[in-house]
């Protein structure tokens, strides 16, 4: 799939080159109130990685199946792509519930607004839905894939310390560098969570970024003790790291979830299309395919498809 330049996306899709309206333009303001719309020509948006790469392609070949016409256009950034769903240049993008739900409330209500997003899925979904309906989206049900923020640390420290969740790590007093993003001093889900959640002693954040190879390689090499990554994250073999399991519930729900243009795709028969996925597709499954793209080189289209007809959802 063609990547498009962010400038060109910007002028293409929002017609200036300074920035977005806040919501719908005048001219579609009615679309905010619409009956749900069944459009057969639909644009999926991808946000330029690769799981959001994957997840475009499942859903534009599960609409596909349905019989509707599609076309992807990748937009790696949420400040583009969102006022362009809003005015339905865009149809369908995948999100993260939690993540999209605080997104859109710190651009609403501005950004020192309260974070809405929460570790329960029912309240951050109840929560997103009331954000985005006035703003003419409409959230489909979140499936069983969530991409969360999560912690590893390498193999042998967790078999010498006995250690398979963060609250273990807690009790057992080590002292912990963390590395991560520089974000994470004053993130309350980072460093200051672990502390508060689970009594660990983070002794100090290695500006390292979140789950980069130099981060990995940090607690590979012992110099860092813990990264922060991905539930996702399909490297961490690689490095010898494992996951510690959030078993406090620290981390948002941020599931995957479906938004769309509900006056061109907020119909029954998308919904149903996309719904099939939900019934399949887990953390582990996303992780794998994560795998495929970013280590084995295969194409995000040719990954997507094989899966779809793997779990019968493709002949």
């Amino acid at each position: 799939m063609r990547r498009v330049p962010c400038l060109l996306v910007l002028l293409a899709l929002t017609g200036c080159a300074t920035g977005c309206a806040t919501g719908p333009s005048l001219e579609n303001r009615g679309r905010v109130t619409a009956p749900p719309g069944d459009s057969h020509h639909l644009t999926i948006g991808s946000a330029g990685f690769t799981e959001s790469d994957l997840l475009a392609q499942m859903y534009a070949q599960l609409l596909n199946r349905a019989g509707y016409k599609t076309s992807l256009l990748t937009v790696s950034n949420r400040e583009l792509y969102e006022p362009a769903l809003e005015s339905g240049q865009i149809d369908v993008v995948p999100e993260f519930a939690a993540t999209f739900a605080d997104w859109l409330n710190a651009r609403i209500h501005g950004t020192d607004a309260k974070p809405v997003g929460s570790p329960d899925l029912d309240t951050t979904m109840d929560a997103l839905r009331a954000l985005a309906a006035p703003r003419g989206l409409t959230v489909l049900p979140p499936g069983r894939a969530v991409d969360q923020n999560a912690f590893a640390v390498s193999a042998d420290y967790a078999r010498e310390h006995r250690l398979k969740t963060l609250s273990d790590l807690g009790a057992s007093g080590l002292k912990v560098r963390l590395a991560a993003g520089d974000e994470c001093v004053q993130r309350p889900y980072c460093a200051p969570g672990l502390r508060r959640e689970y009594g660990i002693d983070v002794t100090g954040v290695d500006p390292k970024g979140v789950g980069t190879t130099p981060a990995k390689r940090a607690v590979q090499q012992g110099r860092d003790q813990m990264v922060l990554t991905t539930t996702t994250d399909a490297t961490l073999d690689q490095f010898g790291l494992v996951l510690l399991a959030d078993d406090r519930h620290l981390q948002n729900a941020d599931y995957v979830v479906p938004v769309v243009n509900r006056a061109r795709a907020g119909g029954a028969g998308v919904t149903k299309a996309l719904g099939r996925l939900n019934d399949v597709l887990t953390t582990s499954d996303l992780a794998d395919l994560n795998e495929q793209v970013d280590n084995w080189r295969r194409l995000p289209a040719d990954v997507a498809r094989a899966y779809l007809r793997d779990k019968g959802l493709l002949k």
